[in-house]
């Protein structure tokens, strides 16, 4: 109970205060309380000011308040207004009556304007209706909205342009205060420069990129705008920023030092000839857009430069020379600046791995019974072509001696016979024949091409083929036979291997597009029956997406293809071991295994290329220093064989301006040995970590 007798300690001094002070002319209050109950101090101001109050039940504090000067009633109200504020309360007087409730419902009860009887000091509640007259309204609220409590009230009534106030009388006075000094009358005249030489969509452009950031950072309103029509730029904003500006403006304003509206463009990479008609037609649209159409009549200045305007082709220096207005000008030197790049190149490797097996047997006996008489009618025969050659055709062969051997070539011919004047002759022969034939080719054919350029790479012999033939055979005169005129026609086909690629590198550079046409073709071993020569031929024609460094496989033929003939009498032929008198049998087994690799590489810049060129160089160097080291005992001494020169050091290639993106890649000193030492294969590109190993490219 001590602080009960605290609070009533103090209240008594301060009524006893109040009493003694009510006998002199100016009553004067000395308050000090401490841990007193707020209702006992708003029961001591109401004694002091003659004030009634209500207090909420929700009004609950201890309040300590001490002063060492005496104060008047008056003044002690309003330390008693700063007490609530500070515990979070408000006084709202209704009539005869003060409440005094919690800060959070100020916004919801009426409050008394802000007359001239209210301090601008005090804590009483009050609300304001401000008129803006120079700047908006309600851009002003998020301005002010952190400055008011969360009691108060801040909102703006844009079809007025009016801000309304809710809050404490000092705080209300502060935001009247900043919102005097914001609506103020600005001196945003607007100056219209007019121009005499320079586009002004260009000088505006210009401004506007050199104060670009910088107005925002500075809270400038300054704004230049071009009026393409009277060629002027409109400046609006401060006086000190329109001179400012004004002067850049009559700076930038000044004739070109040389050529006025035509210009003479050098191309680094495009082909001038084949980008002027593009430009022209780029310049035909601009002036028609300008214009309003094709058949737009009334055309202003501007569009009847941008219609004379031209540009032309000189081969002999791959330049373009341009007539224009600088608008225009301006667009056709940034299409030139995009188009005017390096392209990347792409080295495109091919792998071709074939490996055929061919197995060819034949195993026969003929035998012929006949009588060697005028007739020659044969008794009995088993006639059958082993390896091409039948009895018959021996027979033949060993009456004409010229042609023996010729006809007794291929093969294992055994034969065993009986030929006399007269009486019963009998032949038979024993053929067989077995061939093997292997082939292993690899070819690595390579190309190297721009980005959407078609490559051809051909390693072929043009080859004869008989098409057609006749014989003409001349009309006798006079006795005498006429001569005869053979007529052939040929054909010459290309018999090797073909390559062709159009790579696409995809956007973000990681990737390539290509349309393949692979053809490997050779010359055959001819058939039996063939009247010319044969052709193997493997073509490929494809698009595949392969990443860069990767490989992927184009396509193959993997075939396995056996064959068993036998020719046989008609039962005699199924006698066991009697039987293979009677018959022939061949056999024929052919293994086909060809794939085909691509590995696209991409060369963005001239080190990838060098390193690539350096690689394929010292290999060729290499293989030629094996074979001059073959010889122990030279035929031609003193003779040196040719040779490739050692690779002369690469020049740093000449500045290009605006370049196109690379990609950083690995890159190894140009004219000597590559990373990693050593050379590499045909068909196998520079080591890379990244890509894919390729398959050996080497044959047997």
């Amino acid at each position: 109970m001590n602080w009960l007798r605290r609070i009533s300690l103090g209240a008594i001094a301060v009524l006893v205060a109040v009493s003694l002070a009510s006998a002199q002319p100016t009553q004067s209050i000395t308050p000090n309380f401490k841990d007193a109950d707020i209702t006992q101090i708003a029961a001591a101001v109401g004694a002091a000011t003659g004030k009634n109050f209500i207090i909420d039940p929700r009004v609950r504090a201890q309040v300590t308040m001490l002063s060492s000067t005496p104060m008047s009633p008056a003044a002690f109200y309003q330390a008693f207004l700063s007490i609530l504020q500070v515990y979070g309360f408000i006084a709202m007087p209704a009539g005869d009556v003060v409440k005094i409730l919690p800060d959070v419902n100020a916004r919801q009860l009426p409050s008394i304007d802000l007359p001239d009887h209210v301090s601008a000091t005090s804590d009483e509640i009050v609300t304001q209706v401000i008129a803006v007259k120079n700047v908006s309204a309600a851009q002003l609220v998020p301005i002010l909205r952190p400055m008011i409590p969360q009691y108060g009230h801040l909102a703006a009534y844009p079809a007025s342009n009016i801000l309304i106030i809710s809050d404490r009388a000092s705080n209300v006075n502060r935001m009247m205060r900043i919102i005097r000094r914001i609506d103020q009358v600005g001196s945003g005249d607007v100056e219209i420069v007019p121009l005499q030489n320079a586009s002004a969509s260009e000088v505006v452009r210009v401004v506007n990129s050199l104060y670009q950031g910088a107005a925002a950072n500075e809270g400038n309103s300054i704004k230049v705008v071009a009026d393409d029509r009277s060629n002027s730029v409109l400046i609006s904003g401060e006086e000190s920023q329109r001179l400012r500006l004004r002067a850049l403006v009559a700076h930038l304003d000044t004739p070109l030092e040389a050529g006025g509206d035509t210009r003479v463009r050098y191309l680094h990479y495009a082909n001038a000839e084949k980008i002027a008609p593009k430009l022209k037609e780029q310049i035909t649209g601009i002036a028609q857009a300008s214009a309003g159409g094709p058949g737009a009549a009334g055309a202003s200045p501007v569009a009847q430069a941008e219609k004379n305007a031209m540009v032309w082709a000189d081969p002999t220096n791959n330049a373009l020379v341009i007539t224009a207005p600088p608008k225009v000008m301006r667009a056709i030197m940034d299409i030139v600046d995009k188009l005017d790049i390096r392209r990347p190149q792409v080295l495109v490797e091919a792998i071709i791995a074939e490996v055929d097996v061919n197995k060819d047997s034949e195993l026969g006996v003929n035998w012929a019974l006949f009588a060697n008489n005028n007739t020659n009618v044969p008794a009995g025969a088993f006639v059958s072509p082993v390896g091409g050659s039948s009895i018959v055709d021996l027979a033949q062969a060993a009456q004409n001696r010229s042609t023996l051997s010729t006809q007794l070539l291929t093969g294992t011919t055994i034969g065993i016979g009986r030929i006399v004047g007269a009486g019963v002759n009998f032949a038979a022969v024993l053929r067989a024949i077995r061939s093997d034939t292997d082939t292993n080719v690899i070819a690595t054919p390579s190309a190297v091409t721009m980005d959407n350029q078609e490559a051809e790479l051909k390693v072929a012999q043009e080859v004869p083929f008989v098409t057609g033939q006749y014989t003409n055979t001349a009309a006798s005169t006079g006795g005498i036979t006429g001569g005869v005129n053979p007529f052939q026609t040929i054909q010459r086909e290309e018999v090797g291997t073909i390559l062709k690629v159009t790579p696409t590198i995809s956007p973000e550079g990681s990737a390539v597009m290509m349309k393949i046409s692979i053809e490997s073709s050779s010359i055959g071993q001819k058939p039996a029956g063939a009247v010319d020569l044969v052709t193997n031929k493997r073509t490929i024609t494809t698009t595949v997406l392969i990443e860069d460094g990767g490989i992927v496989v184009l396509g193959g033929l993997i075939e396995d293809n056996s064959v068993r003939g036998e020719n046989r009498v008609p039962g005699l032929g199924n006698i066991p071991i009697l039987g293979y008198l009677f018959k022939t049998r061949n056999a024929t087994s052919n293994k086909n295994n060809l794939i085909m690799f691509i590995r696209p590489r991409i060369l963005r810049d001239p080190q990838q290329a060098a390193y690539e060129t350096d690689l394929k160089y010292n290999y060729m160097m290499d293989q030629g220093s094996k074979l001059r080291n073959r010889e122990a005992i030279p035929l031609l001494p003193g003779t040196p064989r040719a040779q490739l020169p050692p690779l002369p050091p690469a020049r740093a290639p000449a500045a290009a301006p605006a370049p196109a993106p690379t990609v950083p890649a690995p890159a190894a000193p140009a004219g000597g040995t590559p990373r990693g030492g050593g050379t590499a294969p045909p068909g196998v590109a520079a080591p890379n970590p990244t890509a894919s190993p390729a398959p050996p490219a080497q044959g047997n």
